[in-house]
């Protein structure tokens, strides 16, 4: 049985090769080519995305050019790392999902006064395109957990240590913001990233601080409480002492003016309307000093 699987197989050859005739081999042949070429010239083409910049390196060598956005032709046998330079935030929050890691990862730091002082904070920054190649050779394209991370830390712990809890709550707040700021600036600089903005989103003091502050603010609130009712009765008492004296002189006034002839008339006047008042009927004048007034009743 295997000779005649032979035999066909034999017949079978010399029918293709009497079909095919040599041009066709070299037209295959040369479509194999073509197709061969194709794939090296598409495995040499790559896409760099807007707000990203791609670093070669070929054999553990990087150039130092970088590849900005668009379509670029590269060696195929060259490796090309992409950065984002676009502004990224790395956040660190005692928020459970809040921050870049998961779980509470808020920075706790000492302070001048030997309290602990939760700290949360965002780091605004992005890499320097032209610092890319730098960035590869030195830190890797891991530079969140190799450098960000620890250095924003380690220099908040550094400055903290300038300022009791109950300042760095409150007055001494956007000093340190600043402090910090321009210390982890310099540092970045240097490794080829810019520091756009630092921004310390909240800040914990320990319950028994928070206690004391709080009895301080109502101790505050009622001093003012008292001083402005004590400004209200000032107020009063001089309105008061206004009016008397306003009257005082009023009186002192009429008594120096007044004649008799003038109190007469005013007599006429208050006998006048107690004759038109419905309560009295009978007015009789005595002597003309002292009115008599009689009721019907």
């Amino acid at each position: 049985m295997d000779t005649n699987i032979l035999r066909y197989f034999a017949v079978g050859r010399l029918f293709i090769l009497k079909h095919i005739d040599l041009g066709m081999i070299r037209r295959i042949k040369a479509g194999g080519v073509v197709l061969i070429l194709a794939g090296l010239v598409l495995s040499s083409l790559i896409v760099i995305n807007p707000g990203m910049v791609g670093v070669k390196s070929l054999f553990g060598n990087v150039s130092p050019d970088v590849l900005n956005s668009g379509l670029r032709f590269v060696n195929p046998l060259v490796k090309v790392h992409k950065f984002d330079i676009r502004t990224q935030n790395y956040t660190m929050s005692g928020t459970l999902d809040e921050g870049n890691k998961i779980g509470d990862d808020a920075i706790r730091v000492l302070t001048a006064d030997g309290l602990e002082v939760v700290v949360d904070l965002s780091v605004l920054y992005r890499p320097i395109a032209t610092s890319c190649p730098k960035i590869l050779s030195t830190i890797g394209v891991d530079y969140e957990n190799i450098l960000i991370r620890p250095l924003t830390r380690t220099r908040i712990r550094d400055n903290a240590v300038y300022y009791d809890a109950v300042s760095l709550y409150s007055t001494n707040r956007d000093e340190f913001q600043n402090k910090i700021f321009k210390t982890i600036e310099k540092d970045l600089v240097d490794r080829g990233f810019l520091l756009e903005q630092l921004l310390v989103r909240n800040i914990t003091l320990p319950e028994s601080v928070k206690k004391t502050i709080e009895s301080k603010i109502n101790a505050e609130q009622e001093a003012q409480k008292m001083q402005f009712v004590l400004q209200k009765e000032k107020q009063e008492a001089e309105r008061k002492r206004v009016e008397a004296q306003g009257i005082s002189d009023y009186q002192r006034i009429i008594t120096s003016t007044l004649t008799d002839k003038q109190l007469q008339y005013e007599m006429i006047k208050a006998y006048k309307e107690l004759a038109l008042s419905q309560n009295s009927k009978v007015i009789v004048l005595g002597d003309g000093k002292q009115p008599v007034i009689l009721d019907s009743k």
